[in-house]
């Protein structure tokens, strides 16, 4: 037996994994258990629960791997700083501090994370290896060209090439200062949200706008090439060398400074972030173009940061060239925990690959799992009231009963998912015909942007009838946005509706998943993969006609999805949430003793505002 280890740390989304014989049985984010959205430290609890999941003692591994190169990356540090001093000094301070006590010593940080008992080789890949290993590995193609874009990892910000069985080849890579995802954070922060946290925001804020600026920014910024690489005017950035992404002549030519974080929007951040939405999809679409021509290949595997734009994915299934494509469901640095396992067993041990459908993903649902009897112990010792119900079918149709109800409900079953999507382990659920729903759980639930969208489950087999995708279409990570079919969008004039007014016109038969521009981040359920949630959706189509509900994170803003039932149980009181299901335990909220309902002021203090 071979015991290999991964781990990612130290900048965004630390995680751990564990691969044994190939085989992947644990993943999770650092963040699920320190409740520290995003966190970057040392993923101690992640691994400890991979080891436990799979039984091993620290000893027992055999391998240990590091999803990046950091002497590289310091490398790239330095040459940068030098290249811009003496105006890169500040940043340089600030930065030198963590790599001279930590980043540098990761053989001895790895050492102390395992107690001091791993006494064998630790494995370094480099950055971009580690995304393409995890995009291709676990994918359902023998042979595939892949494809992963980031903000940076050591120097590569893209790579291009390929997998062949057991292997993974890249031929060509963009270099750092000069990167897509980066170009995006800058928009990010420029509208006022946060980097590394925000760009999914940009994203659901891009249908309000116009992409009035998208000519300029490609005659400006940047200059595209026909291979899909491309080379940024460094004039208009600040990341090189300052503390902000953009520069004051990026200020001069979108007309004023950044948008203070929690100011009102207006129409100036719509139109930015439909702007570089139009032109981050073309620039996909063009690498994707060119690596088809390269590599003559039908197939396409996508990791890094950027493969987390669902719209690009969308249009690249829908208009690209290539016939069929796999995202790793954990596509930003957290994945690369994955990849790095799966690089030291597949390529540098040489063992054979075997491919495996759907995926060898095993749906992503990689993380802890809970007894119905430590459920109930933790329930008792907090004095919940809840109604234990034995049988599925009972438990399944007393939630429809709910759901019908148009109430919130809270989804605690099975193994939690690793990645950054609910998949209807730690999901929130509701009746996507509603016209409530939307602003309900935005403003009552998630304490978020009342702008952003939700996501929609769909019953695989009827994915075509809601959904501009062909015949079950698979998307079971929540990782392609589809436009609602024209079957079931109402008649719309919305004329008089401009920005974030356009929300409250209704526009199709399931309102509550459908955004303003008719456009939904498309999540396909099916019973080999998501077992309990397909049969609900069964019982719910079964009772209403419709296979569709609505999926989101179980959390509030600024917090991380919840990976226990204490966590799912804080969640639900410190919120207007209405059910809360843990397993075979339902919750109602009128019925908890008032006493134990916090003040929703302290609750939310909890977490950081992303």
């Amino acid at each position: 037996m071979t015991t290999i280890l991964g781990i990612s740390a130290f900048y965004h989304d630390s995680a751990a994994a564990l691969v044994v014989d190939g085989e992947i049985v644990a993943a999770a984010q650092e963040e699920r258990f320190t409740r520290v959205k995003h966190d970057h430290g040392f993923p101690i609890n992640a691994i400890r629960y991979c080891l436990e999941e799979g039984k091993v003692a620290p000893e027992q591994l055999d391998y240990v791997g590091f999803y990046d190169k950091p002497f590289l990356k310091f490398e790239r540090l330095l040459e940068t700083y030098l290249a811009f001093a003496p105006a890169g000094f500040s940043s340089f301070l600030k930065a030198m501090p963590l790599w001279l006590r930590q980043k540098l010593h990761l053989p001895r940080e790895i050492s102390r994370g395992l107690d001091g008992r791993f006494h064998k080789r630790v494995v370094f890949t480099e950055h971009h290896e580690s995304h393409a290993a995890s995009a291709f590995f676990p994918s359902p193609f023998e042979e595939a060209a892949i494809l992963t874009l980031d903000g940076v990892g050591e120097w590569a910000t893209a790579s291009f090439g390929h997998g062949r069985g057991n292997k993974v080849t890249l031929t060509h890579e963009l270099h750092f200062p000069h990167s897509l995802g980066l170009l995006y954070s800058a928009f990010t922060y420029f509208c006022g949200f946060k980097v590394n946290s925000g760009e999914y925001k940009l994203m659901g804020l891009a249908p309000y706008g116009e992409p009035r600026w998208a000519e300029e920014i490609q005659s400006k910024l940047l200059h595209l090439k026909d291979d899909g690489s491309f080379r940024m005017d460094m004039s208009y950035f600040d990341y090189c060398q300052g503390l902000t992404m953009t520069s004051k002549k990026f200020e001069a030519m979108f007309g004023g400074p950044p948008r203070k974080p929690e100011s009102p929007l207006t129409q100036r951040e719509m139109d930015m972030a439909a702007s570089v939405q139009v032109v981050s999809v073309e620039m996909m679409m063009g690498a994707a173009r060119h690596l088809h021509e390269e590599s003559g290949m039908k197939n396409l595997c996508l990791a890094g940061g950027v493969a987390l734009n669902c719209v690009g994915n969308g249009r690249i299934l829908r208009d690209g060239p290539f016939e069929r494509i796999w995202i790793q469901p954990a596509a930003g640095d957290a994945g690369g925990a994955l990849g790095v396992a799966l690089f030291i067993w597949h390529q540098l041990l040489g063992n054979e690959r075997r491919v495996e459908s759907p995926d060898a993903q095993r749906a992503s649902l990689l993380g802890p799992h809970y007894s119905n009897e430590q459920i109930r112990t933790f329930l008792d010792e907090r004095g919940a009231v809840y109604h234990h119900v034995d049988s599925e079918g009972e438990l399944i149709r007393r939630i429809v009963d709910l759901i019908e109800q148009e109430k919130v409900v809270g989804l605690l079953q099975g193994r939690m998912e690793f990645g950054p999507r609910a998949l209807g382990c730690r999901s929130i659920i509701g009746d996507a015909r509603s016209r409530a729903m939307q602003s309900v759980m935005n403003l009552k639930i998630k304490f978020r942007e009342s702008f952003r969208p939700f996501a929609p489950i769909v019953l695989r087999e009827r994915v075509s009838e809601y959904f501009e995708m062909r015949d079950e279409e698979d998307s079971p990570y929540m990782l392609l946005v589809a436009p609602v079919a024209e079957a079931k969008r109402l008649p719309v004039n919305d004329d008089r509706a401009a920005g974030l007014d356009k929300l409250k016109v209704i526009r199709s038969e399931v309102p509550a998943i459908t955004h303003v521009d008719f456009s939904a981040r498309v999540q396909t359920v099916d019973a080999g993969r998501h077992g309990f949630l397909y049969r609900l959706m069964k019982a719910f189509e079964a009772r209403t006609g419709c296979p569709v509900m609505i999926n989101t994170s179980f959390n509030v803003r600024g917090e991380p999805i919840v990976c226990s039932p204490e966590h799912a149980y804080h969640c639900f009181m410190g919120t207007d949430m209405d059910v809360l299901v843990l397993e075979n335990h339902i919750l109602l909220k009128d019925e908890q003793p008032a006493s134990a309902i916090p003040k929703r002021d302290e609750y939310l203090a909890k977490f950081a505002l992303d």
